[in-house]
Parts: structure tokens; sequence; C-alpha cells
């Protein structure tokens, strides 16, 4: 089997309890998750070296989760060919939606793929599907998860 890994980077450190469930579904698949803490509008140059360098460093996807207005996944996205998923977190005024907005609303030839609010867990499994397109065991894992999730 192909050992992968994934980063997924977020915008502040109170952020981990949101993201984490991502790290978790990965562990899961047997994908390793780099789990790192960066501001699109804090570090944006850390944010450009690190995503900037991805591919040749190894990863498969970045997985991007962030409040507010923020835009850490479209951040990514313009300094990487890798798939990025972005997570809107919850939080701030308007709970979410803001981030949700500022996720989803991409210009053309930059996408960002974008799951629900707080969805980490389903940000993890549209990098598995990914990554399933050419790895047999993983659709095995990816078949046998979805059973296990029926069955509840």
């Amino acid at each position: 089997m192909t050992e992968y890994k994934v980063a997924i980077i977020m915008g502040s450190p109170n952020d981990r309890p949101k993201m984490e469930p991502a790290a978790e579904t990965l562990a899961a698949f047997g994908i390793i998750a780099d789990v790192q803490v960066m501001s699109a509008h804090r570090s944006p140059a850390r944010v450009a070296a690190f995503v900037g360098g991805a591919r040749d460093n190894g990863y498969a996807a970045i997985i991007a989760g962030a409040g507010m207005a923020a835009h850490l996944a479209g951040a990514a996205a313009a300094h990487t060919t890798l798939p990025v998923v972005g997570v809107p977190l919850s939080g701030g005024a308007l709970n979410g939606v803001d981030a949700l907005y500022a996720t989803v609303q991409m210009p053309k030839g930059i996408p960002v793929a974008t799951v629900a609010v707080d969805g980490s867990v389903n940000a993890a499994l549209l990098v598995v599907q990914m990554l399933a397109i050419g790895d047999p065991a993983l659709v095995a894992k990816l078949v046998a998860d979805r059973e296990a999730r029926a069955a509840v």
C-alpha cells in the first residue's frame, strides 16, 4: 500500500478541537496527518512557504480550516496545485457563515473543495476518496467505513 501524507492546517490553536477529527479520520485509513497552525493573515509568508513546498515535501493534499472571514484555504490554494479542501469553522458573530462564504467563493482557476461548517471529518473522507482513485486498498477501506457508518 502506498504511504500518503496530508497537511492539516488551521488558522489558530483554538481551531484544533474542530480540526482534530480530520486527523483522526485520516489515521483510521493509515494516512499520515501533519497538523500545523498558520494564519493566512498573521503569518502569510509561512503559509506560502509551507504550501508552496508541500508537493516536493511529499504531501498528497491539504485540508485547511479557519473561522470568521479568514481565508486560509484560498491562500493555500493560491500557492499549490495539490487538492485543497476547505473547512469553514463556526464562531464569531456569524457562527461560521462568513467562513463558509470566504471558503466557497473562489475565482476561476484556483479551486477549493468546501465541506460543511465544522465538517473536518468529511474533508478527510473527501481526501481519502481522491487518493483512492488509484489505490484499491483505500477503496476497500472506504467501503468498510461506509458500511460501518450505515450500521449506526
